[in-house]
């Protein structure tokens, strides 16, 4: 049977030790969430993720969600589930109080993100999809339409769901063909269909709320003719059926409980969101908190498989270890004594706390950049969470799938088994991926829209606290180990950047070629420099004479393992960075 237990400690240790996250209370409109209300709540979404949520994750993955008469049924237990959860406000943790939210920042959510992910990725699909259309509407709505939506999707008696994707067009949404008619008051007529809809329809909520993409009359070609409209399922003047309905689900590869849909519109009435032709600049204010959540569900299932993972090491007896017999009183000795199966170990361990420190920071500088006093500081953070989105998302998701692939093989025959769980975990990371812009699309973003942007300002968010934090240290005896390494891979990393900045002006090519191996060498160097904040903050720890001694030594113990075997990772992306296009690009289509 798998198992889960959210990482409190290793969580409390990131938003207190390295973050200083109780540093936004300074922040008006954080002031009462503290380091003890934020630790309570996380105590409690930590009880609901393991006590609630986890149980159901692999009956749900079995039963998976059922279509008839254009009803979806969850699985088992996840009606009840839904309820507890919106019972407790977990719908609105971060939500405006005007509308009955928490107003917690957004840190919270994000923290809550991980554990939800861990427990039940395919339940997380439901509420995760909601927080996007709050956070569209609480942007761009008319006063209206916040008054009428907001505070159904805060309590979670309404749902919400993205409808971008249509059967012809993924990620080039300039293709769309859905239309939408004025009817002559501030109302339209919606006609169209939308592919791969999660939570399109489902049974959890009274009513869901969908925000559909679609091109009004002489709309203009290509994206600047997408307009964005507020769908719901039920009228909410008198909760009478619209014109929107699911006509079938998708049977996948993973996340089986949630429901993911084609939603047929034939005349679905519908209100316009912000201003006509600017609805992908409104769907975006979506996008970028999804690709965020979505880089926390690749953090979130590489945590859960990395603890199975560990259990079984601990638990798995297999041959001896190489020096000797650890453990002669029984017949053989745990296969978490030999090496291969450490470095798989040490892998996802490194991973899952190195990011889950990138991710809470990018989280921090999100709440920042909304309500931070100074103009100077919001742009700044902004510019830093712009940036660093696209690279979470890729990298996170692409390492949640390979921890998620090391759990299997440290398994082995019983890996590939259903009833221990782990393979579920595997085809459950595998979408986060593809949706919310493939990360291909990602590394696309990256170089072509983050690293120019400004004349390099977004860039220089980041590279310069980098520089002048290994310029501050490397005197310092108890980081050099840490700190020359960072350095070194830091220089290569601006040094790729300088190389794709300058052939990508003359041939485009050349960036989309270095993109994936340059986004993936800049997570590294972020994961860097957060690991050696997480080295400097245990050292602290340590020299203070804890009684957690363990844990902060543990903690140094794995950045000398990412620092030894996981950077040098970024020494061949430069490599490829620095090969050029034409590798790629010399061969014609008949010749593949």
């Amino acid at each position: 049977m798998p198992v889960y237990n959210a990482p409190l400690e290793d969580i409390k240790f990131v938003l207190n030790d390295v973050l200083d996250a109780s540093s936004l209370t300074k922040i008006e409109g954080y002031e009462e969430a503290t380091g003890d209300l934020v630790e309570q709540i996380l105590e409690e979404g930590a009880k609901l993720c393991e006590n609630v949520l986890f149980p159901i994750n692999q009956s749900g993955d079995e039963e998976g969600c059922t279509l008839k008469d254009g009803v979806v049924t969850t699985p088992k237990g996840f009606k009840e589930a839904y309820k507890e959860f919106t019972e407790g406000g977990w719908c609105g943790v971060s939500g405006d109080p005007e509308y009955g939210g928490m107003g917690l920042p957004m840190l919270v959510n994000t923290v809550m993100q991980e554990m939800i992910c861990s427990a039940n990725f395919s339940f997380g699909m439901y509420p995760g999809l909601s927080q996007g259309a709050y956070e569209a509407l609480h942007h761009y709505g008319t006063d209206e339409q916040k008054q009428t939506y907001l505070p159904k999707l805060i309590t979670g008696e309404w749902s919400g769901t993205m409808c971008l994707t249509e059967a012809h067009c993924g990620t080039d949404l300039g293709l769309m063909r859905t239309k939408a008619e004025p009817n002559g008051d501030d109302s339209f007529n919606i006609t169209g269909s939308k592919i791969f809809i999660s939570a399109g329809e489902h049974d959890l909520a009274e009513n869901i709320i969908h925000l559909v993409l679609a091109r009004l009359p002489g709309a203009p070609e290509g994206v600047k003719g997408i307009s964005l409209f507020v769908v719901p399922k039920f009228l909410p003047e008198d909760m009478s059926r619209n014109g929107i309905e699911c006509g079938s689900i998708e049977h996948k590869m993973g996340i089986k409980a949630s429901s993911t849909c084609v939603m047929n519109l034939e005349e679905a009435k519908g209100w316009l969101v912000g201003a006509p032709h600017k609805g992908l600049k409104a769907m975006f204010t979506m996008m970028n908190a999804a690709r965020l959540g979505v880089a926390m569900q690749g953090l979130g299932i590489a945590e859960v498989a990395y603890q199975n993972g560990l259990a079984y090491a601990k638990d798995r007896l297999q041959m001896r270890a190489l020096d000797g017999a650890k453990f002669p009183d029984k017949p053989a000795d745990p296969i978490i004594v030999h090496p291969d199966v450490r470095r798989m170990l040490l892998t996802s361990k490194a991973f899952c706390e190195g990011s889950r420190a990138l991710s809470y920071w990018v989280g921090m500088n999100l709440d920042i950049s909304l309500k931070h006093a100074d103009p100077d500081e919001r742009q700044a953070a902004d510019d830093l969470v712009a940036l660093l989105t696209p690279i979470v998302k890729a990298y996170q998701t692409d390492m949640g799938f390979e921890i998620s692939s090391l759990a299997m093989q440290i398994h082995g025959g019983h890996g590939y088994i259903w009833e221990y769980g782990v393979e579920q975990y595997a085809r459950d990371a595998r979408i986060a991926m593809i949706y919310e812009g493939t990360n291909g699309i990602q590394a696309l973003d990256l170089v072509g829209r983050k690293m120019g942007a400004h004349m390099g300002r977004y860039l220089r968010r980041f590279f310069h606290p980098v520089s002048e934090y290994i310029e501050a240290n490397q005197a310092n005896e108890k980081l050099q180990e840490f700190v020359f390494p960072l350095a070194k891979s830091f220089a290569k990393l601006q040094q790729s950047t300088a190389i794709i900045a300058q052939k990508g002006l003359k041939d485009p090519n050349e960036a989309g070629a270095a993109s994936v191996d340059y986004l993936r060498q800049f997570a590294l160097v972020a994961m860097g420099y957060m690991w050696i904040q997480m080295v400097e903050a245990a050292q602290k720890k340590l020299d203070e004479g804890t009684d957690n001694k363990k844990f902060y030594e543990s903690k140094i113990k794995t950045a000398r393992f990412f620092f030894a075997r996981m950077l040098p990772e970024g020494d061949w992306h430069f490599k490829a960075v620095m090969s050029g296009a034409d590798n790629l690009m010399d061969m014609t289509e008949d010749e593949f």
